[in-house]
């Protein structure tokens, strides 16, 4: 009997170990199919994403000296996106435009072109942007306005940048770009990237007044200022304090035109950062902003001189009604400035011919395929965007043919003030709607490209 119930233990002993044996398979089994990487489903993308402006203040209690993104070497931070194909210009997606009336000193506006079946596929197969991206621009057959033998756009074909550079993209926006089917596609985008909160009659309103050809080049002025130079040479200045001291500023006034920035001081500091101002750019926010903050240190209205220009970075319908107030020397009808009267500002003898405006297509593509930043992974998204002086610095690589930048943040920031003008040391302040560490990655690698000659005591 003993003997027999020993049999029956060690039987059913077995049989559960049997059974606990086969049900751990099945289970092993079933987990190495759910366990699958996420990299495998169709739309996930890594993080591989990798933008000067305290100006701009947003949200600056959390986001004060603190980056928005983890430290990456630069290398990472401008790594090909895998989501923009590293191709020739003509095989980027163009969006559809209407061509503009045959005139001889306005170059038409380009059809679009149109994808092939197999390569729509193509797209279609591979991962996906989220609909705020927008990766399709309109573009313009403009001609160049030199024949430099040795500018960037010549030039960048051959550097790590020649795959993301489009040369065809308008960098100004004037009357002839509004129409009801461009106003359908860019209302898609917010902020300074479209269109998105700006009806289509205040926009008609408001752009007709930049409606001759002056108001779409950016060097409307190159045939009286040549001097017999193949080439445009471009000085951008920023507000660093790396530039105390430096004695550049006869270096920088030496160049055709001089672009600057906010609260661009020059008396009492021509020394280091000169006196000419041939472009100025800001956003309305950021020129309020400017006049508030620095109104102490000597700053009381933007630079003003004949050969200045004052180039809108239109982030607001502020911008667009500011920008029509001074064009036709009337206050501001409607919104924060109402009733203010433009003249103060940019002079009594401001004209439709010295205003331009940034094109939202050209500071939306400037965010994507330069300065992709990680904050747009994050709940900052729909505020971020490349700081005003890195726009002005990336127009002037699209416009000008050599570009010397000065005042732009280095590696070293830390040994300088914010500002050259700052009477004490004030140190650098990070906020959540601009990626400054991205942006000084971006100066080094163009600097180290060939692109630009940056400014560094390094």
């Amino acid at each position: 009997m003993a003997r027999m119930k020993r049999t029956v233990l060690g039987m059913l002993t077995v049989s559960f170990v049997v059974s606990v044996y086969l049900l751990r398979g099945n289970l092993e089994e079933t987990l190495s199919w759910s366990l699958v990487p996420l990299s495998r489903f169709h739309g996930y993308i890594q993080g591989r994403n990798s933008s000067q402006d305290s100006e701009e203040p947003v949200d600056r209690n959390t986001s004060r000296n603190r980056p928005s993104h983890p430290e990456f070497s630069s290398a990472t931070f401008l790594r090909p996106n895998p989501r923009i194909a590293p191709t020739l210009e003509s095989q980027t997606p163009v969006a559809k435009t209407q061509r503009a009336p045959a005139e001889n000193e306005v170059p038409s506006v380009s059809k679009a072109t149109s994808k092939s079946d197999e390569e729509s596929r193509t797209l279609k197969r591979g991962p996906t942007d989220p609909p705020f991206i927008g990766d399709t621009y309109t573009s313009e057959d403009i001609p160049p306005q030199t024949n430099c033998p040795d500018g960037i756009q010549g030039h960048v074909a051959e550097t790590e940048f020649g795959g993301r550079f489009l040369k065809h993209i308008p960098v100004l926006q004037w009357a002839k770009h509004v129409s009801p089917e461009q106003h359908q596609r860019l209302s898609k985008y917010t902020g300074a990237h479209g269109w998105g909160g700006l009806d289509y009659a205040t926009l008609v309103e408001t752009l007709s007044v930049l409606n001759s050809s002056v108001n779409r080049q950016m060097f409307d002025d190159w045939k009286n200022r040549s001097d017999a130079s193949l080439c445009i040479h471009c000085a951008v200045v920023g507000n660093g304090g790396i530039l105390k001291y430096s004695k550049k500023g006869q270096e920088i006034d030496s160049h055709h035109y001089v672009f600057r920035t906010n609260g661009a001081i020059t008396q009492g500091f021509e020394q280091d950062v000169g006196s000419r101002t041939t472009h100025y750019t800001f956003s309305t926010n950021t020129l309020m902003n400017s006049l508030n903050s620095y109104a102490g240190v000597g700053y009381r209205r933007p630079p003003h001189s004949e050969e200045t220009r004052y180039v809108f970075l239109p982030d607001h319908d502020r911008d667009y009604l500011l920008m029509k107030a001074a064009a036709t020397h009337t206050r501001v009808e409607q919104g924060r400035e109402r009733n203010r009267d433009p003249t103060t500002l940019f002079g009594t003898d401001v004209s439709a011919e010295k205003l331009k405006m940034y094109h939202p297509d050209f500071i939306r593509y400037l965010r994507n395929r330069f300065l992709r930043s990680n904050t747009l992974k994050t709940s900052h998204k729909n505020i971020y965007r490349p700081s005003t002086g890195a726009v002005m610095l990336l127009a002037a690589l699209h416009t000008c043919d050599q570009v010397s930048a000065y005042g732009f943040m280095t590696p070293d920031y830390m040994n300088y003030s914010d500002h050259y003008y700052d009477s004490s040391y004030h140190a650098v302040a990070f906020y959540s709607n601009h990626d400054l560490r991205l942006e000084m990655s971006l100066w080094q690698q163009l600097h180290r490209a060939g692109l630009i000659r940056l400014f560094m005591h390094q």
